[in-house]
C-alpha cells in the first residue's frame, strides 16, 4: 500500500513537472523549459514502474 501511495504522489509531482515544462500549466520559472518535460517524464516513468511492482503478484515458490 505504502508503494502505491508513493507511486501516486510522484505521479502528481511528476506531472505537474511535464506540464509546466511543456507550457500547458503556467506559474512558474519552469514553465516552457524542455529540462523539466524531461524530469517530469522521467518521474512518470518510476512512478508507474513502482505501482506495477506494488500490485503485481508475487510467486515465492
Amino acid at each position: 500500500m505504502r508503494r502505491l501511495i508513493l507511486a501516486a504522489a510522484l505521479a502528481l509531482v511528476g506531472g505537474v513537472f511535464l506540464l509546466q515544462g511543456i507550457g500547458l500549466l503556467r506559474g512558474s520559472v519552469m514553465t516552457s523549459d524542455p529540462t523539466w518535460a524531461v524530469i517530469g517524464a522521467a518521474m512518470l516513468a518510476v512512478a508507474l514502474l513502482l505501482a506495477w511492482s506494488a500490485v503485481r503478484p508475487r510467486n515465492w515458490t
